[in-house]
């Protein structure tokens, strides 16, 4: 039987990439990505204010497929339209709130502390994303790495969003931190970037750790599986719930490097709570400690109830 064709509709972010990736793959679609950009007067506006047309894009596409899978603002008008225009022979599925009605998608999956109510939607604890325990199991030898008897500590690094600033300050207290706490003698360090992080934020920590400890400068999604393979603990910086829920998957203690917060956002401090009571993760402190949690693979808890919900749609 033939996989079923899916589009992925995003703006283009990698952390909305890897949540509709991840769960186009766990429901085995032949899936292919589309990115959105809006005509520039609506570009700013809601999705509640901007029209259910494919005439408020930038660039139009040729659409063949019988699944939607949607993630970000932008990408909830095409998805709408798209659904209004084929109705029960395409099924729609958005991944995070789209600040418009749920009864306007097939199903919407958000994650626990965005708070939506429906009987659409599935929540799940933290953000879903494309990786696997084999996908990482698999780059295990990619990093060749001396361990020397030490432990290995894998800190992954953000970027400035809305929330954080990363500001020069911040960023100088938490090297200082790291330095402190995962000393040379014990441990060490493999330092992964992300697609938000600034490239001065990189020569900093490649002039702070480059000489005893291993600093990867550029994007290399093979070093950062290898990096969560081969890690004894995992730090990641408080920006990223992606980044978070990602680590996650390891089952190894993931510490938090909290930064202060440049306005006040529920959602996060929701999900630090959830994540704390699931023993899921600490914050960094001074303390250094061992535990175990059950891996978060919510991708792959979710995707059989959504194949049956594609299935009892009559999408063949």
């Amino acid at each position: 039987m033939s996989k079923l064709k899916a589009l992925l509709l995003t703006q283009g972010m990698h952390g909305m990439i890897s949540q509709v990736e991840g769960l186009a793959k766990a429901l085995n679609l032949n899936y292919k990505h589309q990115e959105i950009k809006l005509k520039k007067f609506w570009e700013y506006m809601p999705p509640s204010l901007t029209p259910a047309s494919m005439g408020v894009l930038k660039t139009q596409f040729i659409f063949d497929s019988k699944v939607i899978i949607s993630c970000g603002r932008k990408s909830v008008i095409p998805s709408i339209a798209l659904k209004k225009k084929y109705k029960e022979k395409v099924f729609t599925i958005h991944i995070q709130d789209p600040k418009v009605s749920v009864d306007k998608f097939d199903l919407v999956i958000c994650p626990e502390h965005d708070n939506l109510i429906g009987n659409n939607v599935i929540k799940t604890t933290g953000a879903i994303h494309y990786l696997s325990e084999k996908e990482i199991s698999k780059e295990k030898n990619y990093l060749q790495i001396d361990k020397e008897n030490k432990k290995i500590i894998a800190l992954i690094l953000g970027g400035p969003n809305r929330y954080y600033a990363f500001s020069e300050k911040e960023i100088d207290f938490l090297f200082n931190k790291i330095k402190t706490i995962f000393t040379r003698d014990k441990y060490k360090l493999v330092i992964i970037p992300s697609y938000r992080t600034p490239s001065d934020i990189i020569k900093k920590a490649f002039n702070s750790f480059g000489h005893d400890h291993l600093v990867i400068k550029e994007i290399d999604k093979r070093a950062y599986l290898s990096a969560l393979s081969i890690s004894d603990y995992i730090v990641v910086t408080c920006d990223s719930t992606s980044m978070i829920s990602e680590a996650a998957i390891t089952g190894k203690p993931v510490y938090v490097a909290q930064m202060e917060s440049k306005k006040n956002n529920l959602r996060f401090q929701k999900f630090f709570s959830q994540f704390k009571q699931l023993n899921i993760i600490k914050d960094l402190t001074d303390k250094i400690d061992l535990w175990s949690y059950d891996k978060l693979d919510e991708v792959n808890r979710i995707s059989p109830l959504i194949n049956e919900k594609i299935k009892k749609n009559g999408i063949i």
